[in-house]
């Protein structure tokens, strides 16, 4: 039998995943990622802890599945994009990693938006620019701690650093780096252009030689074959961007789908073969087919807030549960599933780890009053999240000439029929999920498969490795009361702007 591991090192949790040649999921293991805040705004990872999770992971998928290393064709790497993994000049990670729901140079941005810095860099790289992606973070680092910019080696992304420790070597695989505001879209490479308008061209030395997602940018070390339980030399692909790793295998393989991931950030993506360049979307970067960008409108907004809500507000219910061999987030679904979508339920804004509208906007109740139940609000953070999806999504249509076929739903969403049903009710667009749990695992299986030459193309390993499970219709009357919340929605944003 041949096998390939799937990692994806994602906000809160990292994870290993084999499968076959099918696509079929034989095993998953994964921990919970350990977040580090030294001060408010900031979101950081010990790199050294970060590796030795992954080994982890990788040895128990080994261990309970009870395979072969031998038979483990190939393995792939996805991870959060932006955010920010230096390796040092001496041989060892420079500092904490820092993860993409990191803010600290939100200043910084702000900066660069009123100088047209900005502008600038949109006619190269076709991106706004984030705070949390690596140039700002570089440029603060240079501000507030100048002897870590000193000391860089090589600047990674997230899963290009797990890479880098499996094989030794050092590559930036596009997909990540095209959504890092240092890819010039148009050329596919590095732009001096980018570092000089950021005001960090030391940095050029230090980003790594380019690569594919399905090309093989290395062999696992003899260390990391000690640590992981793999074969020394077993193949490792480029691997790719956590959100072309679940589109893939999700099925998004033209211009027909939309992508939605509510995982913590809210992702809403499909293929085009040309940027949009006119300003009205988030992102543009290069997908792991070569001929599509992907286009995308996104938000740490998604279900990291229905994560804290239930770890929150619900840890007795969770400990019930779980003596019954269940979970809180079913016994949330039955709640909502008992309460109809005309009923009043409170507004919630999912904007507890940050905002798609005003950035010192803050997660909220409003409406709360002495009928609500527990249900009521777990139904509201539902909503919120739908809502916060929907207003990425009407961006994403104003670019586009048709309506797509459907959504392709990943993430914490996908998971329940309560809410993937309610996402088809709130966009009026069908829902499809599929079969595969760790949507981003599998994408990573697909490029690996592909490298080590089981499968000619993505196209052909996603066709045999991805299916669709389920369908859900928009239902006419709770499209009408999802609109009526969402214009609530959307006014009591507008109402707190001033608050904020």
């Amino acid at each position: 039998m041949r096998y390939y591991i799937g990692l994806d090192n994602g906000g809160t949790t990292t994870k290993a995943a084999l499968f076959d040649m099918e696509g079929r999921e034989i095993c998953v293991h994964s921990v919970s990622t350990e977040a580090i805040t030294p001060l408010p705004g900031f979101v950081e990872r010990d790199m050294q802890r970060m590796w030795e999770a992954n080994c982890e992971v990788i040895r128990e998928v080994l261990s309970t599945s009870g395979t072969d290393a031998r038979d483990i064709a190939a393995i792939a790497v996805c991870g959060h994009g932006k955010g920010l993994y230096l390796w040092g000049k001496d041989d060892k990670p420079v500092r904490n990693g820092i993860i993409s729901t990191d803010n600290r140079a939100v200043d910084i941005v702000a900066q660069w938006q009123r100088d047209s810095t900005e502008d600038e860099a949109f006619k190269i790289s076709c991106q706004h620019i984030m705070a949390c992606q690596p140039v700002a973070l570089l440029k603060w680092l240079k501000m507030n701690e100048p002897g870590v910019i000193e000391n860089i080696c090589w600047v990674f992304e997230c899963k290009d650093y797990v890479r880098f420790r499996l094989t030794g070597e050092a590559r930036a695989e596009l997909t990540d780096y095209s959504g890092a505001n240092l890819i010039n879209l148009y050329e596919r490479n590095y732009d001096i252009k980018l570092l000089e308008l950021f005001g960090i061209p030391e940095i050029m030395p230090a980003l790594p030689p380019l690569c594919e997602a399905c090309e093989i940018c290395g062999h696992v070390t003899d260390e990391a074959a000690r640590l992981t339980g793999l074969n020394p030399g077993t193949p490792v692909a480029g691997g790719m961007f956590d959100i072309d790793a679940c589109a893939l295998a999700a099925g998004v393989l033209d211009e027909d789908d939309i992508c939605m991931i509510a995982g913590t950030w809210s992702i809403n993506e499909y293929l085009r073969r040309e940027p949009v360049v006119d300003g009205k979307v988030l992102m543009n970067s290069l997908f792991c087919m070569s001929e599509y960008y992907l286009i995308e409108e996104s938000s740490p907004t998604s279900a990291a807030n229905n994560e804290w809500f239930a770890k929150t507000l619900l840890p007795e219910v969770a400990d019930e549960a779980k003596k019954r061999g269940g979970s809180v987030y079913g016994v949330m679904n039955e709640w909502i599933a008992g309460i109809p979508a005309d009923s009043p339920t409170p507004v919630f804004l999912p904007f507890l780890i940050g905002s798609n509208v005003n950035p010192a906007a803050m997660g909220a109740f409003i409406g709360l009053n002495a009928t609500h139940t527990r249900g009521h609000m777990a139904r509201a953070v539902y909503e919120g999240i739908a809502f916060s999806h929907r207003q990425h999504l009407e961006k994403l249509l104003s670019t586009r000439e048709s309506m797509p076929r459907c959504v392709r739903l990943a993430g914490g969403a996908a998971k329940s029929s309560v809410w993937a049903q309610m996402f088809a009710d709130v966009m009026k667009l069908p829902v499809e999920t599929v079969a595969a749990n760790e949507t981003g695992a599998l994408g990573c299986a697909m490029s690996a498969a592909v490298a080590c030459g089981d499968y000619a193309s993505l196209y052909d390993a996603a066709k045999a490795m991805c299916r669709v499970t389920k369908r859900f219709e928009p239902d006419e009357a709770a499209l009408k009361a999802y609109d009526g919340k969402y214009d609530r929605y959307q006014r009591a944003i507008k109402a707190l702007d001033a608050f904020w």
